[in-house]
């Protein structure tokens, strides 16, 4: 069996396998050349002190033993041609990794999605950048792989309640990513590797008898007794299954006006809304690290900070080192931020979304729309931005812009409109704007004292260097579909299984994933009775 070490080592160590070993036979009293190989388990950073250290956790496999590293491989997957059907609606991680769930029982996925293949999507996703152009059905929020396919692939999950977070992990290994993930405290895949993993997923459904239909969007599900018998598509078919698992993501809007128009129970949900800031990396560098320069050892670091103010929780959120932001609209007359890092996180700039913990009593303004109230308060605040961004304007151009309202953060902090706003990673650009315009007075005041407080703790992060722009609304979902707790189906209508980030039961790639296996696995409960 191979020895296991938890040590502490500095970044130029950890970074060479040779003087790794050498300083691991220090540790243990051996010779290097009684090591034959030495496996990280698991790695983080510490940066509390000066002087920054890796923590890291190994395996030390001595000469003489055997040297056996578990090789990650695909479940065993079943021909389904012929099996039971489910109806899947949305490519995103809860309804990929449900269908795959439901291939290893031996049922049919038929996975419909309203955007295109994921290589598709960079055509819309440039037209939206360049040309300021969204496209309803292809963007940065819908098509293959969801929203987290180009805004980063984190994978961290606080969420470890949910279900078996490895094996998710282990999974997207299987698919192509590097075998790192299950070893950082941190794991990203970076959206520059995840749409080849997502193909690869997809490739694999079809290739075991389970179908993908892109630009397929859900009109209309049939319903008779409240038992789920099929759904409409936007192309007039219909698809007959008494089985729908429903992760259609926290930005189709779309689906829940049509639950609400159709009577199926949902409810309002709180979610978190502020704003996206960005800083040059340097400067996250030199606060974290406590150094003028990081070197080639450590990577771009991040930062994860919350305050109460007010009586809310103001937090940092999808914190993105070495990336850019992205305009993440879903429909036209409206902006919307988020950010991405590609795998080495080699930009030169950190954004961050900044973000207040809103409260049902928030949305008391857009009571009569009831259960859509909040996504109507987020729509409202979207499309304030868009106008003041210059999308008020009447010619053309300015009525498809995606330009931002952008403000320097001490500026923000005193009420000031910035005299100028450089360039930022935001490439179809930013107007400047007082920031207190966009939001309601009560959101405003807590962001001010805020990043006023943040600039406490981080000394150095309030600072007009820094760059706020309007609004990171997209967090999670305005809309919770209540299911019940065991079976996981809707508690109205049989047959009918919320899942993921859209009916609010998860929280990014990792949990959304989790959350498409479980429905998935109650689906076969079932369907074995």
């Amino acid at each position: 069996m191979p020895q296991e070490l938890l040590f502490q080592v500095t970044p130029e160590i950890a970074s060479n396998e040779m003087v790794l070993k050498e300083h691991v036979a220090k540790l243990i009293r051996l010779d290097a050349k009684e090591i034959q190989h030495i496996s990280i388990l698991k790695r983080s950073i510490d940066a509390r002190q000066k002087a920054v250290k890796f923590n890291l956790k190994v395996a030390i496999f001595k000469v003489g033993e055997p040297l056996v590293e578990t090789k990650i491989e695909l479940p065993e997957y079943k021909n389904v041609s012929n099996s039971q059907e489910v109806i899947v609606v949305g490519a995103g991680p809860a309804g990929l990794f449900a269908a795959l769930q439901l291939i290893e029982m031996g049922l049919k996925p038929i996975v419909i999605e309203r955007g295109k293949e994921v290589r598709g999507r960079r055509r819309d996703l440039k037209a939206i950048n360049l040309e300021h152009v969204v496209d309803e059905d292809s963007n940065y929020c819908f098509g293959e792989g969801g929203a987290g396919t180009y805004s980063d692939g984190k994978l961290y999950t606080r969420s470890k309640k949910r279900g078996d977070v490895t094996r998710i992990l282990e999974l997207f290994v299987a698919y192509g990513a590097s075998p790192d993930i299950l070893v950082d405290a941190h794991p990203h895949i970076g959206t520059n590797k995840l749409p080849q993993i997502i193909q690869d997923i997809r490739e694999k459904i079809i290739e075991m008898g389970g179908q993908v239909l892109f630009e397929t969007r859900l009109t209309d599900i049939i319903i008779k007794n409240n038992e789920v018998q099929g759904v409409v598509t936007n192309n007039g078919h219909t698809i007959n299954a008494n089985k729908l698992i429903l992760a259609t993501g926290h930005s189709a809007r779309d689906i829940y006006e049509l639950l609400d128009r159709k009577q199926i129970f949902i409810e309002a949900k709180a979610f978190a809304l502020g704003v996206r800031a960005e800083h040059p990396q340097s400067l996250i560098d030199s606060i974290q690290y406590s150094c003028d320069y990081r070197g080639e050892h450590l990577p771009p670091a991040p930062y994860s900070i919350v305050k109460q103010v007010g009586g809310r929780g103001i937090y940092s959120f999808c914190m993105c080192p070495g990336g850019v932001i992205a305009p993440c609209a879903t429909s036209p007359g409206e902006v919307v931020t988020n950010g991405w890092s590609p795998s080495k996180r080699d930009q030169a700039t950190a954004n961050s979304g900044i973000v207040i913990e809103l409260k049902l009593e928030d949305f008391k303004p857009f009571a009569k729309f009831g259960a859509l109230a909040g996504m109507e308060f987020q729509k409202s605040i979207e499309q304030k931005a868009w106008h003041l961004a210059g999308g008020s304007s009447f010619s053309e151009q300015a009525k498809q812009t995606q330009k931002v309202p952008a403000q320097r953060m001490v500026d923000f902090t005193q009420n000031k409109v910035s005299a100028t706003i450089p360039k930022t990673s935001y490439v179809p650009g930013t107007t400047s704007v007082e920031m207190g315009s966009v939001f309601p007075g009560f959101l405003t005041q807590i962001l001010r004292e805020g990043f006023t407080e943040f600039g406490k703790s981080m000394r150095g992060y309030l600072t007009n260097e820094a760059i706020l722009h309007a609004p990171e609304s997209r967090t999670s979902s305005p809309v919770r579909i209540p299911r019940d707790s065991d079976t996981l189906e809707h508690l109205q209508i049989k047959g009918l299984y919320p899942c993921g980030e859209g009916a609010g039961y998860a929280g990014g790639i990792i949990s959304a994933a989790i959350d498409g296996e479980k429905c998935a696995l109650k689906i076969g409960e079932v369907l074995k009775r």
